[in-house]
């Protein structure tokens, strides 16, 4: 995909639905009594993958437009999942197996094989699930078994793995509290609470009990990790607004770094729907300042670091981000491949062990951009690439399709 240099970028957008919130839609509501609508739903690959891992433990889901039709299932039955690229329907699932007491083994893409899953499978084993891996990676088999609920604690803040251990202590017998270092995103918990369950939250920690989930119709919220592409864009080059964004607290550190690299950014029509707090955000174009980034706010930023990480190298001053080990982790290693590509059209990111030190430049060059099949890069690298002095090309360009599907059209309208 070739992207050509903007001197300017303004226009109004309607992001595609928030993928976290469609995960979680599709799971818990094929998990339910009764039947539930979707409306806003991303349908990229990774949460097709969610569809038809649910159809094959046993629920009805039919996809029509943006719309999403699901029929829940209270008893799954037993089912070889493919979940494509998709870490987070493998990991959701390997706790809602768990605690449905089937056998299913997971599998994945050649870049989800290489992730680990021994972080979701230690803590599940806690609760007596009967979970092997290869080693740590997938395949991953989960056994039958009886899980009992108990206080686990994690080591590092991941959504993933904190919602993996609540949807098995949905069916397990007595409380299961899971507690993380820091607080990371909390759709899981809200979502939950509307569908019935008892769910309690005291400082990092929440707490479930044993529950039959209902159907509830979500409205799905537009993704926040996705409108940032086009708010950097403003910030660098015009003045954007992204429509009926979904601003979790959880999910909003990219504001809070907006505030310290001085962006000119405003939150307007403020709301809520389905429990989720919603805005349309305007970015204007702006001096950007160096910032330096610790581990306490990146559990509500991960997905958006290494566009972080492309503003910086066009602002004033030195950045440090630190505290971000867990991208090592990601479909790429997103420590290294977002380095190699703002070093590779000019800029100057020198990758540490977890995070980076940059230092912004007044322009980058341009220049051809690896993704590594990794979308966040791929889209990263378009900002990147369309604010620069002449451009470049981007390798592999269509895996933005897994989170963000017309992603270079809508790119071009600006």
């Amino acid at each position: 995909m070739k992207i050509l240099p903007r001197r300017t970028f303004c226009g109004e957008f309607q992001i595609p639905g928030d993928k976290s919130i469609t995960h979680r839609a599709v799971m818990f509501n094929a998990a339910a009594r009764g039947k539930a609508e979707i409306t806003g739903a991303l349908l990229g690959e990774d949460c097709l993958s969610t569809a038809a891992c649910m159809r094959a433990l046993g629920a009805k889901v039919e996809v029509k437009g943006g719309t999403v039709l699901v029929q829940g299932t209270e008893t799954f039955r037993d089912a070889d999942l493919y979940c494509g690229n998709s870490g987070t329907t493998m990991r959701l699932l390997m706790g809602l197996a768990a605690g449905r007491g089937i056998n299913a083994r997971f599998t994945g893409d050649p870049s989800l094989s290489n992730r680990p899953m021994e972080r979701v499978a230690a803590p599940l084993r806690l609760l007596g699930a009967d979970i092997a891996t290869e080693n740590g990676k997938p395949p991953v088999q989960v056994r039958a078994a009886r899980l009992a609920g108990t206080y686990v604690k994690i080591p590092v803040a991941s959504a993933q793995v904190k919602s993996a251990v609540l949807l098995a202590g949905l069916g397990a017998e007595g409380e299961t509290t899971v507690e993380e270092p820091i607080r990371s995103r909390d759709h899981t918990e809200r979502m939950l609470a509307a569908m019935g369950a008892d769910v309690r939250t005291d400082g990092n920690a929440v707490t479930v009990s044993p529950c039959t989930l209902r159907a509830q119709d979500v409205a799905v919220p537009a993704d926040i990790s996705s409108a940032a592409y086009f708010m950097a864009l403003g910030a660098l080059l015009g003045e954007t607004l992204c429509k009926n964004v979904g601003v979790n607290p959880t999910r909003t550190g990219i504001l809070q770094v907006f505030s310290q690299m001085n962006v000119q950014y405003s939150l307007e029509n403020q709301r809520t729907v389905c429990g989720e707090p919603v805005a349309d955000i305007r970015v204007k174009k702006s001096a950007l300042k160096g910032v330096k980034l610790a581990r306490g706010i990146v559990p509500s930023l991960i997905d958006e670091l290494p566009l972080i990480a492309v503003l910086c190298a066009f602002a004033e001053g030195e950045s440090v981000i630190s505290g971000a080990e867990e991208l090592r982790v990601k479909e790429s290693d997103r420590i290294r491949t977002t380095a190699e590509m703002i070093n590779g059209i000019g800029g100057d990111c020198t990758p540490l062990a977890d995070g980076f030190a940059i230092r912004g430049r007044e322009s980058l060059a341009g220049g051809n951009i690896n993704s590594y099949k990794d979308h966040r890069i791929a889209m990263s690298g378009a900002v990147a690439l369309a604010a620069s002095k002449r451009g470049g090309e981007i390798a592999d360009a269509e895996c933005v399709d897994i989170s963000f599907p017309g992603f270079y059209g809508m790119l071009s309208q600006g």
